[in-house]
């Protein structure tokens, strides 16, 4: 959950998924090369998703998007069903795919605080402000054994927009569909309203979906599924 943070790259149902697009590839210029087919729904235009070769020359320094910011010191701390914590943190700037990404560390932390898992995602922002997914370290890296990098939120989301947000088959499928600009939830942080949500599915766990709000300044603020919701409870701002 970095992301505006997502709370971490897992490749749990209740923490991160996608939608059933697998391997989205959609039309036009931008990041991205190759021989883009359209699939429905239209997805990002201009752009092709997922793509195996991010050009470094297509990314700017930091992530900024309002609905996925990533400024570094912030942390968002998320509680889960079973009383634990999943703290994320942004935590530098990496080399990744020959591009500066940001890094982002999720710590999940179980009701008697004992570290449960630990891992590292890494993001960058293209020029026209969509955060991309190049990595997650020592699973899978863009332009490496056929991994290839997603989107995990556009500029401008769009109600209907369909991406994957990685692609390395076998380890990581995940994909996203927009489908509110609108929605409305009260959390232990605040009640929101506007927020973008999201369908979340994967192609390693077909029939299982998530949903993920976001708001506008913060990030991620709530995970709906199957194995219960994480809540955002707690964010520090870098």
């Amino acid at each position: 959950m970095p992301a505006g943070p997502p709370p971490a790259p897992r490749r749990r149902a209740a923490v991160r998924l996608p939608l059933t697009l697998s391997a989205v590839v959609l039309l036009g210029t931008g990041c991205g090369v190759g021989a883009p087919s359209t699939a429905p729904p239209a997805g990002i235009d201009g752009l092709v998703v997922p793509t195996p070769r991010p050009d470094p020359a297509d990314f700017v320094d930091g992530v900024d998007n309002p609905w996925f910011p990533l400024a570094p010191g912030s942390e968002w701390t998320y509680e889960t069903p079973d009383g634990g914590t999943v703290v994320v943190a942004v935590t530098g700037t990496e080399p990744v795919a020959g591009i500066g990404a940001t890094a982002v560390a999720t710590t999940e932390r179980g009701a008697g605080g004992r570290t449960v898992e630990e891992s590292t995602a890494w993001y960058a922002q293209d020029r026209e402000g969509n955060v991309w997914l190049l990595g997650e370290e020592g699973t899978w890296v863009a332009g490496e054994a056929g991994a290839q990098a997603g989107v995990v939120m556009p500029a401008t989301p769009r109600v209907g927009d369909g991406f994957a947000q990685e692609l390395a088959p076998g380890v990581a499928e995940d994909e996203r569909r927009v489908l509110s600009l609108d929605a409305q939830r009260t959390t232990s942080y605040d009640v929101l309203d506007s927020l973008v949500q999201v369908e979340d599915t994967s192609g390693l766990e077909p029939g299982v979906t998530s949903e993920a709000f976001f708001a506008r300044g913060i990030g991620l603020v709530l995970r709906e599924g199957q194995e219960g919701d994480l809540e955002l409870v707690d964010l520090t701002r870098g």
